[in-house]
């Protein structure tokens, strides 16, 4: 499962930078910050987290916009288009709000400090702005299938550890759904 999971991440951000591409912007001159991997049920989520955890070297799970969100900072990173790779992976239970993209969902790319720039310049192609708190507002563009590419001016783990956070060994946030097999709506 986490095999294949972190087989899919190469051929999956290399279809997104061309959907980019498309659209003008040029993703090769980006860091990548992480990828978003979003599960249909709680189980799921426990059972995709608890595989990736053997592959990882920390983790950092915190609740966020009600639920948890385990950042999963991999042991060896994964090697994906221009050189780059991918370090960590954005974990995401079931929300029961829209409708969702199941398994890798996101790409998320290290703009930096031109981030406003980038905004004006990309506006007719993004599709919204997300506030995520004081150090990153991502812009992103959301695609027919539902999948989105993300912009930040800051890695995820950047960020985290801005705020304070430590990537250390494994720790899970207190928390569990009153129905662990409920899922949101989904696509593909």
């Amino acid at each position: 499962m986490v095999e294949e999971l972190l087989q899919a991440i190469p051929a999956f951000e290399a279809a997104q930078a061309e959907r980019c591409a498309g659209l003008g912007i040029d993703v090769s001159g980006f860091a990548l910050s992480h990828v978003a991997v979003r599960c249909r049920t709680w189980r799921d989520y426990l059972r995709v987290r608890d595989a990736l955890e053997q592959v990882a070297v920390a983790n950092l799970e915190n609740v966020w916009n009600g639920r948890p969100i385990s950042k999963i900072l991999l042991a060896d990173p994964v090697p994906v288009s221009a050189g780059r790779t991918v370090p960590m992976i954005e974990l995401i239970p079931p929300f029961h709000q829209r409708v969702y993209r199941m398994g890798l969902e996101h790409v998320g790319y290290v703009v930096g400090e031109q981030i406003d720039g980038f905004e004006k310049a990309h506006l007719g192609v993004l599709t919204g702005k997300q506030f995520q708190g004081t150090l990153n507002t991502p812009v992103y563009r959301l695609f027919p299938d539902y999948t989105h590419v993300k912009f930040y001016r800051r890695s995820l783990h950047d960020v985290c550890v801005l705020e304070g956070a430590e990537f250390a060994g494994f720790r899970h946030a207190e928390w569990s759904p009153t129905d662990p097999d409920a899922g949101p709506y989904e696509v593909g």
